[in-house]
């Protein structure tokens, strides 16, 4: 192994530990807190976080044992499966972040209606559809024999080894990445922008009000007047901040991977093996920044954590106060005898 395939390896490895952990903390906080249960959000990070989890077990260890020995891990009928796999669990967390990006979209735009119009049946429905358009082109593709091991991304994914099939399978990877990754991209792109005109708008208001009263408290302390200036700012900034996350890290994330698959159809531009696997762990970062990105850096799994880390202290609190009482008591039994 020369010194790009180690460096690969080792952010593969990375990868993996970073996701296992954060999409597991995820799921802890799900399970505890009945109020995160509550919420229908809830229902599309569990999904999104499960398919992540799926995507950390069984495809990027099967890749990092690609990129070591340079062919393909395992037997055939685990490729497939596997590759059957990748297919289904990345077209499921795009399509899950749409769904989140909707959700989004009704409670801001239409907040007095929103519990009406995304229940948990609703929820559920678009749950289902996810499935069965996730699993549609999987089906397909092991059907035609699309899956196996493809050394440019050193991974079993989408890969087609008879020429005589290459028209369909061009066709079949441009609707597959169209109605996946653009589909997502145009939802999320329209839905947040629609939620960040709302912000801004409602930031206008809040701002008008702020400076109408910063005029008519003349007397008012220049150091307060300071800080109702900056958390102005910081408002303005916030809803653009985490839109822009939003929105900048799936094309960050998953765009070089598909483009990069569009430009080996073509077979004009020769693409280089350790691009191809840059591209693929780009695409699997997604996995590891979405528990962040959606979770763990909400207030309301703060919260959560912070309620499981006081518990298991108070826990082992109570536990080591009562060993020490009953070292104290067997102290007091021995200088009686």
């Amino acid at each position: 192994m020369n010194i790009w395939e180690v460096t690969l390896a080792f952010v593969v490895v990375v990868l993996i530990l970073v996701s296992l952990l954060s999409n597991v903390l995820v799921l802890i906080c799900f399970l505890y807190s009945a109020d995160i249960r509550k919420q229908v959000p809830g229902l599309f990070i569990l999904n999104l976080t499960l398919c992540n989890l799926l995507m950390t077990v069984s495809n990027m260890p099967l890749t990092l044992a690609g990129i070591i020995y340079k062919s393909q891990p395992g037997g055939d009928q685990v490729c497939h499966t596997v590759g059957f796999l990748e297919t289904f669990l990345t077209t499921n967390s795009m399509l899950s972040m749409a769904a989140l990006s909707i959700d989004r979209w009704i409670a801001v735009v239409f907040p007095l209606s929103y519990h009406s119009k995304m229940r948990y049946r609703d929820a559920a429905l678009i749950l289902s559809y996810t499935w069965l358009h996730s699993v549609s082109f999987p089906i397909v593709a092991a059907s035609l024999s699309w899956v196996g091991f493809h050394h440019l991304y050193a991974s079993c994914t989408l890969y087609n080894k008879r020429p005589e099939d290459r028209t369909q399978f061009v066709i079949f990877t441009g609707v597959f990445h169209t109605l996946s990754f653009l589909l997502s991209l145009i939802i999320l792109c329209f839905t947040y922008l629609k939620v960040l005109k709302v912000a801004r708008f409602h930031c206008k208001r809040i701002d008008v009000i702020t400076m109408q009263t910063l005029v008519l408290l003349v007397d008012i302390h220049p150091s307060v007047r300071e800080r109702c200036l900056e958390e102005q700012r910081r408002r303005r900034q916030r809803a653009t901040k985490k839109i822009s996350t939003f929105i900048g890290t799936f094309i960050l994330c998953f765009a070089p991977y598909v483009i990069t698959r569009l430009i080996e159809l073509s077979s004009v531009v020769p693409i280089s093996s350790h691009w191809g696997i840059i591209s693929k762990c780009l695409a699997y970062s997604k996995v590891v920044s979405d528990p962040f990105v959606y979770s763990l850096l909400r207030h309301q799994y703060k919260k959560t954590w912070k309620d499981i880390i006081n518990k298991i202290l108070k826990r082992s609190a109570i536990n080591s106060s009562a060993l020490t009482s009953e070292s104290h008591n067997r102290n007091i039994l021995q200088l009686n005898e």
